[in-house]
């Protein structure tokens, strides 16, 4: 809803005297920051207009369900989010709810009740970062066509110690168990891995990472088979006491069929990351 400021006044007075809407709900839209000012959201009852301002009030927003993590990127066909450590992407077996997919299906149907989403590629459970989801399944198949063909996926690892060499492209063959643990075997599916070292320090190095092929855990396994575990990796790496897996998807670039262009999405690299190298010994 726009409004435009026609003279002087103080803001909850100007709506009161010019909007078919009670002081009550006026007040209920300016505590909950959905009122705008020239494009400044504004909560102060006495905000002093100015002849010609235009005012904007999200009448939406307090329907809107609110996401415990950023939206990167939205539009009508696809929404990027920053996915948190320690969340899954979709259900499984044991966890039905709490999932990005959850949560993000949620939020779009709080702004459309038949609103879709659609899973166009993964994250590990303890990796976080750029998540892409499509918002029908005819995008999804877009994306998810060629998608090993088109996508560039990085990723920033802390390691434990340091890796043989300051750059390297590893080829391993991974299978999983019954018990889904993915291990190195000949007769398993190929995993394509390119680790760089950016920063070191006595005890971690900092990774910039390349993924050629998505399959499950393969950086994980990859870079623990030649001896620099991820920091904080319970599952394949060493007991150091870290709450979180210090690995993240800080990058994903993907090609728009619709609009003939890459675009790039980027999630911030947790602060944390860089903490932890400046521990003391």
């Amino acid at each position: 809803m726009k409004l435009l400021v026609k003279t002087e006044a103080k803001l909850l007075e100007y709506l009161e005297d010019n909007l078919d809407m009670s002081r009550k709900k006026v007040k209920e839209y300016l505590k909950h920051g959905t009122i705008y000012v020239d494009q400044v959201k504004t909560t102060q009852y006495d905000y002093p207009l100015r002849e010609g301002s235009i005012i904007y009030i999200d009448t939406k927003a307090k329907n809107k369900v609110q996401l415990p993590f950023p939206i990167i990127y939205e539009d009508n066909n696809i929404i990027v989010v920053d996915k948190p450590s320690n969340l899954l992407t979709i259900a499984s077996s044991k966890e039905k709810e709490e999932t990005v997919y959850h949560l993000v299906s949620t939020y779009l149907k709080s702004v459309h009740k038949y609103a879709k989403l659609f899973v166009v590629h993964r994250l590990d459970k303890d990796t976080s970062g750029v998540l892409l989801f499509a918002k029908s399944e005819y995008i999804k198949d877009l994306y998810q066509k060629e998608w090993n063909q088109f996508v560039k996926r990085k990723y920033i690892a802390i390691v434990h110690g340091k890796p043989r060499k300051d750059e390297e492209r590893l080829v391993h063959f991974l299978k999983e168990t019954s018990t889904n643990l993915v291990y190195i075997a000949r007769d398993g599916k190929e995993a394509i891995t390119n680790y760089k070292v950016i920063r070191e320090t006595k005890k971690y190095s900092k990774l910039e990472i390349e993924i050629e092929t998505g399959r499950k855990n393969q950086i994980r396994v990859q870079l623990a088979s030649i001896g620099t575990a991820i920091v904080g990796d319970k599952k394949y790496g060493i007991k150091d006491q870290k709450n979180r897996l210090y690995l993240h998807a800080y990058s994903l670039t993907v090609y728009d069929q619709q609009r003939k262009k890459k675009f790039t999405y980027v999630a911030p690299i947790p602060k944390d990351f860089d903490c932890l190298l400046k521990e003391k010994i």
